[in-house]
């Protein structure tokens, strides 16, 4: 008898090893299912508003980049409400101070240029050009880094950054499409994206002040919208008559517009919770693979002409942007 209790216990720590071990790796799997899942919406929802705008803008007859940058700016700041106050998404912090507001406007207003001169850049630009271009954000930001904050990189970091812009500058001489007005306009884009994202850290450096990505949208996008009417009104004056005889033509194209300004907040929603359930490293290493996917989705569904020389210039970029990301992990 005493043997077989004996027996019975010396087997129960097996038991539940067993069951301790099934149990982790059903849910090692489900997190591994979530997180691919997540990454495949966020890939979707970022180079389908990229296309989208592209088929808007210049294909579609939808010429008015500062108001579909407004519709967007809505679209984040009615979902980014619902997202934080209904669904709990993240929790409300709140504004602190009227000197918070004020950053939290000028970090607004510059991104509001970011997103209209990359709108305008589309009407012009094919979209495999505009990703080429994108793809120096990293000089931008080391540059405004340095001036902004005295904030020096390792002497490699700044070797890496040279094939950045020298990818570019082949990629502009072997672009069928290039357009000046457009890759000034790109540029100017991606250097405003570059600064906002250093002056976010400047403004909001101090530990109470601090706010997510979600919260900070929830309160730039009203500000943008603010902005971007009376700009609207003003420099695309007969946006209004336009719009609705669109969608008098094409009784589609309300649901192209909401889909188009959805998919702009979900693409933010996406980013944020790929950052939150991964980390920033692999955010930039799916960022750099996610402009090269929208690259060859872009010339498939547009035709748009490409060169030997213009794929090697982009492709110089992407591995310079690669090494220097790689480059400032390694002398963090």
């Amino acid at each position: 008898m005493n043997n077989s209790s004996s027996s019975t216990k010396s087997k129960n720590p097996t038991s539940k090893a067993t069951k301790m071990s099934s149990s982790s790796s059903s849910t090692s799997r489900k997190d591994t299912i979530f997180i691919t899942s997540l990454i495949i919406l966020w890939y979707s929802t970022n180079i389908g508003v990229l296309l989208l705008n592209k088929f808007l803008l210049s294909n579609y007859g939808f010429a008015f980049p500062i108001f579909l940058t407004m519709c967007h700016m809505s679209a984040c700041a009615i979902l980014s409400y619902v997202s934080i106050v209904f669904l709990k998404v993240v929790p409300l912090q709140r504004i602190k101070s009227r000197s918070q507001f004020l950053r939290i406007a000028t970090l607004s207003v510059v991104f509001c240029g970011s997103v209209v001169g990359g709108n305008i850049s589309l009407k012009y630009l094919p979209v495999s050009f505009n990703q080429a271009v994108g793809a120096t954000t990293p000089f931008f930001t080391a540059l405004f880094a340095y001036f902004m904050t005295l904030k020096k990189e390792a002497w490699v970091t700044y070797v890496c950054l040279v094939p950045v812009v020298a990818g570019v500058v082949i990629a502009s001489g072997g672009e069928p499409s290039f357009h000046l007005y457009g890759f000034i306009m790109c540029v100017s884009a991606t250097a405003a994206r570059a600064f906002k994202s250093v002056l976010q850290g400047v403004l909001l450096s101090s530990e109470g002040e601090k706010l997510n990505s979600m919260n900070l949208l929830l309160y730039m996008s009203p500000i943008a919208v603010v902005v971007l009417l009376p700009a609207a009104l003003t420099m695309e004056p007969n946006v209004w008559d336009a719009t609705i005889s669109l969608a008098m033509e094409h009784k589609f194209m309300w649901v192209l517009l909401l889909l188009n300004s959805s998919m702009a907040y979900g693409a933010n929603l996406c980013n944020f919770l790929v950052t939150k359930h991964t980390s920033a490293l692999t955010l930039q290493v799916l960022g750099n693979a996610k402009g090269a996917v929208a690259v060859v989705i872009s010339i498939l569904l547009f035709r748009n002409p490409v060169t030997f020389i213009g794929i090697a210039g982009y492709s110089m970029t992407v591995m310079g942007v690669v090494a220097y990301g790689e480059s400032k992990r390694r002398h963090k």
